[in-house]
């Protein structure tokens, strides 16, 4: 998608995808992404964060995390309704805001790189990948594996008929995570449920529920 087609959702308060009250699925696989390294605290990465209340229950887990978000107006709200005011500062391609264990990188995902965030013990994609059109899905899967060394991975997805509605959210099945991920990961579906009242009430959906677990770590120096 187009930067400015996020940016004008921000501002414009266009955000039907943002779950006010966080996502179960993290809550009920949590140990998938909590339990994957001896580091303690967890180094949690979350793609596309928004201001997802999914952090405030990361960070009630003592888990340290660390965002990426291309509207800053997010991420303002972010630690508003966390109730933090935050240290900013410029980097190489946007912004940090950092309070305590949690800091979010603003800007451009596809501009980081791994020395920017530093060592990651799992990944929580939850409206990642499903925010992207089919186009840039590959370019981003690369990019995380590259970004965060093959950590493991939590992932949330849709599944729907992409013709009866327009994403985003997009449907994103689990034959386009395994071939999006195989190369690096053994992908499994550890759950497939009727999402409660459909897509944005207005078309059948599945939630869909991964693991990804890495064939090997990539070297992290």
């Amino acid at each position: 998608m187009e930067h400015n087609f996020w940016h004008s959702k921000w501002q414009n308060n266009e955000i039907g995808f943002h779950e006010p009250t966080g996502n179960p699925f993290l809550v009920k696989y949590a140990d998938v992404i909590l339990n994957t390294s001896p580091a303690l605290p967890p180094r949690i990465f979350v793609p596309l964060c928004g201001k997802t209340r999914d952090i405030a229950w990361l960070l009630s887990q003592q888990c340290q995390v660390i965002g990426a978000e291309l509207s800053e107006i997010a991420i303002q709200q972010l630690f508003e309704e966390l109730g933090v005011i935050p240290t900013i500062r410029e980097f190489a391609h946007g912004k940090v805001y950092q309070k305590n264990t949690l800091t979010v990188f603003v800007g451009d995902i596809f501009t980081l790189t791994k020395n920017d965030i530093g060592p990651i013990s799992a990944v929580y994609d939850r409206a990642a990948l499903v925010a992207l059109p089919e186009a840039l899905r590959a370019q981003y899967t690369q990019h995380i594996v590259a970004l965060t060394q093959c950590a493991p991975q939590l992932i949330v997805s849709f599944e729907y008929d992409q013709n009866a509605m327009p994403g985003p959210p997009f449907s994103v099945s689990e034959d386009t995570v395994t071939a999006l991920y195989r190369e690096h990961y053994k992908v499994e579906c550890i759950e497939r449920s009727n999402l409660e009242g459909g897509l944005k009430g207005k078309v059948n959906a599945n939630n869909l529920v991964f693991t990804l677990t890495p064939n090997k770590t990539l070297d992290r120096k």
